[in-house]
Formats: C-alpha cells, sequence, structure tokens
C-alpha cells in the first residue's frame, strides 16, 4: 500500500487521469520523432555517396562530422532550453523540438551537396532535444513512486523508435531514394508534435524565486539552485549520461559500413545495415519498461551498474564477427542491458533533484548527451579509418566496464 503522498503525482495540478494521459502521448510522440530521427541511420554514408564521397574513409568521416555537429550545437542550446522549460513549461519545449525536428528533416531531402546536410543538422541539433524535454515533463507530472515506471516508458519508446527507424529509413532508400526517406521521416516527427498538443496536459505554474538576503545573495543562489550538481552521486550520473551517449553515436556511423564490408555483394545493404542497427533497438525497447519498474523496487543504481557491465561484455565480441547476422545477434543482446542504462541514470537524476529545477538539470543531461554526441561520432570514425572498424567496439566495451567499475564505486560509497 501507497500513502496518498505517495501516489501524488508531482505536479499537483495534474490528476491521475493527467499524468497518465501526458504519459501516453509522450509515448506515442516520442515513438514517432524516433522513428523519424533515426531512419536516417542506415543509409546516410550511402547518400553521401549519391552527393559525391565516393570513398568509404569520406563517407565515415562526413557521417561522423555530421552526427557531432547537431549533437555540438545541441550541448550548447540544450542548457538554455532547460532554463526555459522551468520558466514557461516543458510541454513548449518538447514541442519546438518536434516541430523544429520536423522542418529540418523535410529540409534534408533536398540537399545537394554534404556540406548543406551539415548546415542542416547544425540547425536541427539547435531546434530540437525531444528526448530531454519529453523526460522533464514526465518526470514532473509523474508519481515519484512510480518514476522509474514511467520514465522507462518514455525510454521504450525511444528505443523502440530507434529500432523501428533505421529498418524503416533503408527499406525506404533503397527502393525509393533519400529524399522520400527523408520526408516520410518529417511526417513522422510532425505527426508525434500534433499527439502531443492535442493530448499532453501540463498546468504549468513557474516557482516564484526565494528573496535573497543582502550580502549574501550568490552564495544562496548557489547553494539553493545548484549544489546538489556537485554530490559524487549526481556527477557519476552524469558522466555515465555522457559515457553511454557517447558510445551509442559512434557506433552511427560504422555499423552501416561496417556491414557493407562484412556483405559487400548484397544489393540491399541500407536494409541489412537498418536490421543490425534496429535489433538493439528492439530488445531495448522490451527491456526498458521491465527494468525501470525492476529499480524502482530494488534500486536504480544497481540496475544501472549490472546493465553498465553487460552492455560492455557484449561489445567486446562484436570485434570478431565474420556475418552481419552475427553483428546483428550481438546487437540484440546488448540492447537488454541498454534498456536499463539511460532510465536508470535518469530516474536517479531526477531522485536527486528537486522539482522546480528538473527542467535545467535535464537541460543539463541533455548537454552531455549532445556533448557524448559530439564526440562520439568524431571518435568512432577517427578509430575506423586509423584502426579499422573493429577496433572501436573493443574501445566501447573496455569504456563501458571501466564505468560500470565507477558507478559500483559509487554506490557503495554513498552506502558507507
Amino acid at each position: 500500500m501507497t500513502s496518498d503522498a505517495d501516489a501524488a503525482p508531482a505536479d499537483p495540478e495534474v490528476g491521475q487521469a493527467g499524468w497518465t494521459a501526458t504519459l501516453y502521448a509522450v509515448w506515442a510522440g516520442q515513438l514517432l520523432a524516433l522513428i523519424g530521427f533515426s531512419s536516417r541511420a542506415s543509409f546516410l554514408p550511402f547518400y553521401l555517396g549519391d552527393l559525391g564521397v565516393t570513398d568509404v574513409a569520406g563517407q565515415a568521416l562526413w557521417s561522423g562530422a555530421i552526427n557531432a555537429a547537431g549533437a555540438g550545437v545541441m550541448a550548447i542550446s540544450a542548457p538554455i532550453w532547460g532554463i526555459l522549460a522551468d520558466r514557461h513549461g516543458r510541454k513548449p519545449m518538447l514541442l519546438r523540438g518536434l516541430f523544429g525536428g520536423a522542418v529540418t528533416a523535410a529540409l534534408m531531402g533536398f540537399a545537394a551537396a554534404p556540406w548543406q546536410l551539415l548546415a542542416l543538422r547544425m540547425l536541427e541539433g539547435g531546434l530540437t532535444g525531444t528526448v530531454a524535454a519529453a523526460t522533464a515533463l514526465v518526470a514532473a507530472s509523474s508519481p515519484r513512486k512510480r518514476l522509474g515506471y514511467a520514465l522507462g516508458m518514455v525510454q521504450t519508446a525511444v528505443f523502440a523508435g530507434a529500432s523501428a527507424g533505421p529498418l524503416f529509413g533503408g527499406f525506404v532508400y533503397d527502393r525509393f531514394g533519400a529524399r522520400a526517406a527523408f520526408e516520410l521521416g518529417a511526417a513522422m516527427l510532425f505527426s508525434g508534435g500534433v499527439i502531443v498538443a492535442l493530448f499532453a496536459r501540463e498546468r504549468f505554474a513557474p516557482v516564484a524565486r526565494r528573496p535573497l538576503e543582502h550580502g549574501d545573495g550568490r552564495w544562496r543562489r548557489f547553494r539553493t539552485g545548484g549544489a546538489f550538481l556537485f554530490t559524487g552521486a549526481m556527477l557519476t550520473m552524469l558522466a555515465a549520461i555522457l559515457v553511454v551517449r557517447m558510445i551509442a553515436m559512434s557506433m552511427q556511423p560504422i555499423i552501416p559500413l561496417f556491414v557493407q564490408e562484412l556483405a559487400p555483394d548484397n544489393p540491399d545493404v541500407a536494409t541489412l545495415a537498418g536490421i543490425v542497427l534496429g535489433a538493439a533497438g528492439f530488445t531495448s525497447a522490451l527491456a526498458a519498461a521491465y527494468l525501470g519498474r525492476l529499480g524502482d523496487r530494488l534500486g536504480h543504481g544497481r540496475v544501472l551498474a549490472v546493465s553498465l557491465l553487460a552492455a560492455g561484455l557484449v561489445y567486446l565480441p562484436m570485434a570478431a564477427v565474420r556475418d552481419p547476422w552475427q553483428l546483428a545477434v550481438l546487437q540484440a543482446l546488448m540492447g537488454v542491458a541498454d534498456g536499463g542504462l539511460i532510465p536508470s541514470a535518469n530516474a536517479l537524476v531526477a531522485h536527486l533533484s528537486p522539482i522546480e529545477r528538473r527542467g535545467a538539470v535535464f537541460g543539463l543531461t541533455a548537454a552531455l548527451s549532445g556533448l557524448g554526441g559530439f564526440v562520439g561520432p568524431l571518435l568512432g570514425a577517427s578509430l575506423a579509418t586509423s584502426l579499422g572498424f573493429r577496433s572501436t567496439f573493443i574501445a566501447a566495451g573496455a569504456l563501458l566496464l571501466a564505468m560500470a567499475a565507477l558507478v559500483i564505486w559509487s554506490q557503495t560509497a554513498s552506502r558507507r
């Protein structure tokens, strides 16, 4: 049995029906958005070939630069959007990301040169950030005792969209071309925005700022507004989010080209790459909601540590595969572990931060995700072109195992 206080939603203005309606609307919007965003992952290197980048090394570097550019801009803009979310509401920030992404995705279908894709990806990075906005909205409106479940549902939508998107995009690209793939992706984003606009509920009232006493304003502002960010537990969670995002994004420009290396004679290589990329998203979607509920019962720190260990151990044998289907199976196994990474980290971040600061806090996590997304593709492309594709999997596995050790140490220190 839970008390009324435990069952009450975090936002007192949104009742039981309100928070569940918001959760389902955000779930549907994020599912469509991630299909739209991730649909390009399976064919972007090959589309660069259509635009005149014919060598594999050039495609890897351009793909890495395009992915990194958008993430780098997002790292700068996300904290600003997070602060505005705390002042003006989380739902408007989510709608901005969905409709802004629809416009930029539609324009990408008309790009005639790689630099135009790069410029549009930078614009997209400044306008979007839907995952952080959706997480902040759900975290602010859900009951504290159901945070793990609610954030796990959001991440399920992210993983499911990331699973379906590459397969969807690769199939459309192989049969209808890049323009059709981009335009259909834009339609998915626009549809997600319409669903959130119509059905998500937020009765937002900004928290009044506390009065500052004369002579100690700066210290009081620091202590009440951001001191919680500098605890060991919070810093560990932020580091985990950075590392997980960096590794995930480092694989996006690599896997399609690695699949092409493993199956050079396959005429539907973009579709095959979509299957490999989507395998992880499919199993992550199945695992995320369950692991979120498990974290509510056993502790999100434990789920996060075990998930990091499992993901690191699965990445290492990817360096030895000889067939795309072997890679797909390992990606599917990695996806199960992946389902416990971001939901657990986000739940811990939400528990460690005051509700009136969650927009800014999740803006910070989005900035770190953007930083990881900036570094990851560049690092992955550099490793692949200098040491070969297989070196990226070894580096990813080793880094995840190191992060697991840090989380375990942090949890042990907190208990002591």
